[in-house]
C-alpha cells in the first residue's frame, strides 16, 4: 500500500475501446490518476466514472473534447479539489486533488507547448502559477504525490533525440531549469528516478514514423513526491504489453509504513 498508475489515456473513450479499464481491473492499483479525459461530464458513461467500484472524481475542460483529469480510488476520498486556483487553466481541466488521510493523491496535466509561441506562452504561465502552488502544497506538511503528463523531460537520459530538441517545448533550457526547482528548491523527489536510473524509460512516443517500434520517445509522464512517501517507493514499471495511447501508464509501488 499504496499502488499508484500515472496514465495519460489521449481520449477517455479511445483507450476504453483498447481496454483500458479491462486492463486497471486486473492491476489491484490503490489510486489510479488519469490525464487527457478529452470528454466533458454528459460524455462520461458509468464505466468510466466508477470502474469495477472505483470512486472517480474529475476536472472536465470548459472546451469539448479537450485536456480533463481524473483520480480513482478504492476508497472515498476525505476530500476533493477541483482545480488549483487560476481561472486560465481551470477552465482547461488541468487537476484534481484528493486527499486521504495523511496522503494527497493529485492528476495533473500541464500544457504542452508543442503547438506554436501561444502555447508555449501559456505553458510558461502556468509554470509559473503552478510552482507556487507546489510551494503551498509542500507547507502544508503533508505526504503528496503529484502524478501526471508534466510536458517536460527533464534530463538528456528522459528523451531519445536529446540533441535535435534542445530548441522544442518540452526541452527548453526553461522548462528544465524549472523541473529542477521543482526538485531541488521546492523539496519534491522524482520518484521514478530514484528507483531506475536506466537509459531509455520513456512514457510517450510520437504517431509520426516508428518512434514507437523504435523507441524513439520521451519521459514526461512523472510521480512527483514529498520525500517521505518517496523514500517508500520501491517498484516501478512502464506497462507496454498493451498500447491504450500515445502514453505508457507508470506504475510505482509505495511500502506501506
Amino acid at each position: 500500500m499504496p499502488k499508484i498508475i500515472s496514465a495519460n489515456l489521449n481520449g477517455i473513450r479511445s483507450a476504453a475501446t483498447k481496454g483500458f479499464f479491462n486492463w486497471m481491473a486486473t492491476q489491484d492499483a490503490d489510486f489510479v490518476c488519469v490525464q487527457e479525459l478529452k470528454a466533458v461530464a454528459t460524455d462520461m458513461t458509468p464505466e468510466f466514472l466508477n470502474p469495477g467500484g472505483y470512486h472517480g472524481h474529475f476536472h472536465y475542460a470548459e472546451k469539448k473534447g479537450y485536456s480533463g483529469t481524473g483520480v480513482y480510488s478504492k476508497i472515498e476520498p476525505d476530500a476533493v479539489m477541483i482545480g488549483f486556483g487560476s481561472p486560465e487553466f481551470d477552465a482547461e481541466g488541468r487537476y484534481v486533488r484528493c486527499d486521504f488521510g495523511p496522503l494527497t493523491v493529485i492528476s495533473v496535466y500541464c500544457p504542452s507547448g508543442s503547438s506554436g509561441p501561444e502555447r508555449q506562452e501559456a505553458k510558461f504561465r502556468f509554470m509559473d502559477l503552478f510552482i507556487e502552488h507546489l510551494k503551498q502544497l509542500h507547507a502544508e506538511g503533508r505526504e503528496v504525490v503529484i502524478c501526471g503528463d508534466w510536458n517536460i523531460a527533464h534530463h538528456e537520459i528522459d528523451l531519445k533525440n536529446w540533441k535535435g530538441n534542445k530548441k522544442n517545448s518540452g526541452f527548453l533550457p526553461e522548462e528544465r531549469a524549472w523541473m529542477t526547482r521543482v526538485f531541488d528548491e521546492v523539496g519534491y523527489v522524482d520518484v521514478h528516478r530514484g528507483l531506475d536510473k536506466r537509459e531509455e524509460q520513456y512514457t510517450w512516443w510520437s504517431n509520426r514514423g516508428q518512434a514507437y517500434a523504435k523507441n524513439v520517445g520521451w519521459r514526461i509522464d512523472y510521480h512527483v513526491a514529498t520525500k517521505g512517501i518517496a523514500s517508500k517507493a520501491h517498484q516501478v514499471a512502464i506497462y507496454k504489453d498493451e498500447r491504450f495511447s500515445d502514453h505508457a501508464p507508470l506504475i510505482i509501488d509505495y511500502h506501506a509504513d
